[in-house]
């Protein structure tokens, strides 16, 4: 039993999941503290107290630095050149996640009315992030957030700049709702709560919806409202809609730039037209690109498009939220007779 544990150890400490680092040692670290001490009022003590047991997170530091990566697996000798949102679309949009979120929605039909009255976001929408970025509150991330964030923040990385600027706001917000940062779990890059917010996102946008006294993404109702204030202070508009799939000619599209960055008057798109009927959107629109295994699939996308995408920046992630918040919506209805508002 001795040479099992021993063994155990041995390979958690190789893994890097037990390796711990004083960072108190590091000049950057050094001035950091320095700086929050001198800035932000923190007892220099504490600060170093923190920073003196800190887990290095091997596995965080590897999406961000090569040398810290897995090997990753060869791809398979014929991958398919076309079929990437056939692919992503079978990840994103599976029947269980559509099962669990018109369930999760039910559950909290009374907190997703409310916030709808507030706010203006459809309870589908607020629904689907959290479907695809927690799993609904199952899967809020495994990482230490404190451990991540300054492995991530003081170790060479593409993006340490960034990190060391979300780990002072998550020191920053940990004084100002009164918690301890090495409590609190986050994904690889920090993010955390039922919403996976980076700290200072966490800070810009959370709420405390349910009057505790405290905004915490790990409550439901607060995680709730805090996406749909997130929504609405990125200029989503109320009973606007957010996308519709389009006609054109041909089975690949290549004639203008796709993507959320790009918007075009709908005069100016000629061969572009709704697939399903008019459309009641007069504002600009972004064409939107889906590489299927044989065709393109184009869709306009509005201004509300374009908002999701401030959550995460990817064309692909907005329909993702899109689609899954339409068959969520539509699974809602079957069911239950109505549509939640």
């Amino acid at each position: 039993m001795k040479q099992i544990q021993v063994l155990l150890t041995l390979l958690l400490l190789w893994t890097g999941m037990l390796e711990a680092k004083d960072y108190n040692n590091k000049r950057e670290v050094k001035n950091f503290i320095n700086m929050m001490v001198k800035k932000h009022h923190f007892k220099k003590s504490k600060l170093q107290k923190l920073f003196r047991n800190v887990r290095f997170q091997q596995g965080a530091l590897g999406m961000f630095n090569p040398k810290y990566r897995k090997k990753p697996k060869k791809a398979p000798k014929h991958y398919p050149k076309h079929g990437s949102w056939d692919r992503y679309e079978k990840t994103m949009l599976g029947t269980n996640r559509i099962k669990k979120g018109v369930q999760y929605m039910r559950d909290y039909r009374s907190i997703f009315r409310d916030v709808y009255k507030q706010y203006g976001v459809p309870p589908e929408y607020i629904t689907a992030i959290i479907g695809i970025e927690s799993y609904y509150g199952h899967n809020r991330g495994k990482f230490p957030a404190f451990d991540t964030l300054t492995t991530l923040a003081f170790e060479p990385n593409r993006r340490s700049k960034y990190f060391k600027y979300e780990l002072r706001n998550l020191l920053l917000l940990s004084k100002k709702e009164r918690f301890n940062p090495k409590n609190v779990k986050s994904s690889y890059a920090g993010a955390i709560g039922l919403g996976q917010f980076m700290p200072s996102s966490y800070d810009a946008f959370a709420v405390d919806f349910n009057k505790d006294g405290r905004r915490s993404l790990q409550t439901t109702s607060d995680a709730i409202a805090s996406i749909a204030n997130y929504f609405k202070k990125n200029g989503w508009r109320k009973g606007e809609p957010v996308a519709t799939r389009v006609s054109y000619k041909g089975n690949r599209y290549n004639k203008r730039k796709t993507g959320y960055k790009y918007k075009y008057s709908r005069s100016n798109l000629i061969g572009i037209t709704p697939k399903y009927g008019s459309w009641s959107y007069n504002g600009k629109v972004r064409l939107l690109k889906l590489d299927r295994y044989s065709y393109d699939e184009l869709w306009y996308g509005a201004k509300n498009f374009y908002v999701i995408t401030r959550y995460n920046h990817s064309s692909y992630y907005a329909m993702a939220v899109y689609q899954l918040a339409q068959k969520i919506k539509q699974s809602y209805k079957r069911i239950y007779g109505y549509t939640l508002r």
